[in-house]
C-alpha cells in the first residue's frame, strides 16, 4: 500500500499553527508512514522551521506529489505565497491572515476532492478575521462543507479514552434542545457507525445520550428521550446496528471509556466537548464526518495571547496527524 499524503493547512498565519505544524512534522514523517506536506506560505514555514524545528528546512513545491521526493528533513509546502510576513502583527486578529488562511483550505480542500491527497489536517483558523476578509462560516467546518458540496455533515471529537459525535454544535442551547429530532439523531448514529467502520470497527457500538437529567426518567423531567431519542435507537437497532440508548448523560461517558462503547451520540455541543476535553485535553481530535474527504484537525483556537512564543504544544497536532492516517488507511484507532 503506498503512504498517504497527509496535507496540512496552516491556519491563521498570525496564530499558533505555524508553530505546532513546524514543530508536529517531523515527528510524523520521522515515522516513516505517511507523506505529509504543508500547504500555506513558504516564507511563514520557513521562518517557524528555523525556530521550532531545528535542523529542518523548507522546499516550495507546486502540486502534492512532489512531496515524496524533497529529501530527508525537509518540509514541502505547497507555496500560495499570500501572507507576507512584513505585513501583520502575530498574536492580532487581521482580515490579512483570515484571508491568507482561508485560501488554504480552500486549495487543499480540491486537492481532496481531485484524490490528490489522502487527508487534510487543519491547524486552526480564526473565524472573527475570517468573517472580517468577508468568508461568512462559522469555521473549518461549515466552510467544507460548502467546499464539497456536503449538506449532512457531522463533528467527532476522537481520542484513545473517549469518542463523540454530535447531532449539533455551534448554535444556542435553545436551538439545539429544538434539533433534538429522531431524524437527525439517527443520521447521527448512522455518521458515527459510518466513522467507526472507516476506522477498522468491525461491529461499533453506539450509545446515545440522554438530554434531560436522568434521560428524561421515564417523563418526569423531560419528553425528549421517549418522544426523539429511543425512535431513532429503535430504527438504528432495526438497521442492525449495535446502538443503545437513550442513556443518562451523567453516566454514558464514563460506561464509554469502561469499554462497554465505542462512540456516544451526543445531543448538543458541550454535552460531547466538556468530557473529552476534561480526559483528553491535549489527545482529542476534531474530525468531521459525513464529506466526500478526510479532514481531522486539532481541538484547540489560534492561540493568540501565546503565539509566537515558543509554548504551543504540538501534541494534539500530532495525534491529528495520527488519527487522520489511521482513517486514511483503515487502521483501527486504539
Amino acid at each position: 500500500m503506498s503512504k498517504p499524503i497527509l496535507a496540512i493547512t496552516l491556519g491563521d498565519p498570525a496564530g499558533v499553527g505555524p508553530e505546532v505544524t513546524a514543530k508536529a512534522f517531523p515527528h510524523e514523517a520521522g515515522l516513516g508512514r505517511s507523506t505529509p506536506l504543508v500547504v500555506g506560505d513558504a516564507r511563514i514555514v520557513a521562518a517557524a522551521a528555523d525556530r521550532w524545528a531545528p535542523g529542518w528546512t523548507v522546499a516550495a513545491i507546486e502540486a502534492p506529489e512532489e512531496a515524496v521526493a524533497v529529501g530527508e528533513r525537509v518540509i514541502p509546502v505547497i507555496d500560495l505565497s499570500n501572507c507576507d510576513p512584513e505585513k501583520f502583527t502575530i498574536g492580532k486578529v487581521d482580515p490579512y491572515t483570515g484571508n491568507a488562511a482561508y485560501e488554504y483550505v480552500v486549495h487543499t480542500a480540491q486537492l481532496a476532492m481531485d484524490k490528490r491527497v489522502g487527508a487534510i489536517v487543519t491547524a486552526p483558523l480564526n473565524k472573527e478575521a475570517m468573517r472580517l476578509a468577508g468568508h461568512m462560516y462559522d469555521g473549518h467546518t461549515g466552510l467544507l462543507g460548502s467546499l464539497t458540496n456536503t449538506k449532512k455533515y457531522f463533528m467527532v471529537l476522537g481520542s484513545d479514552v473517549l469518542r463523540v459525535i454530535h447531532v449539533s454544535t455551534h448554535v444556542s442551547l435553545e436551538e439545539a434542545v429544538k434539533r433534538v429530532k429522531a431524524d437527525r439523531i439517527l443520521d447521527t448514529i448512522h455518521a458515527g457507525h459510518a466513522h467507526l467502520k472507516q476506522m477498522g470497527f468491525d461491529n461499533p457500538r453506539v450509545a446515545v445520550a440522554g438530554l434531560n437529567p436522568h434521560a428524561g426518567d421515564g417523563g418526569q423531567f423531560g419528553a425528549e428521550e421517549a418522544g426523539e431519542v429511543a425512535p431513532a435507537v429503535a430504527s438504528a437497532q432495526a438497521e442492525g446496528i449495535d446502538a443503545t440508548g437513550p442513556i443518562s448523560p451523567d453516566a454514558v461517558f464514563r460506561m464509554a471509556m469502561d469499554g462497554r462503547y465505542d462512540i456516544v451520540v451526543v445531543l448538543y455541543h458541550d454535552q460531547g466537548h466538556i468530557p473529552v476535553k476534561l480526559v483528553a485535553f491535549e489527545e482529542g481530535v476534531n474530525v468531521t464526518v459525513g464529506l466526500p474527504i478526510i479532514r481531522t484537525s486539532v481541538d484547540h483556537g489560534t492561540g493568540f495571547d501565546i503565539a509566537g512564543q515558543g509554548v504551543a504544544s504540538e501534541v494534539n497536532m500530532i495525534s491529528a496527524l495520527d488519527y487522520a492516517y489511521k482513517m486514511a488507511t483503515g487502521e483501527r484507532g486504539e
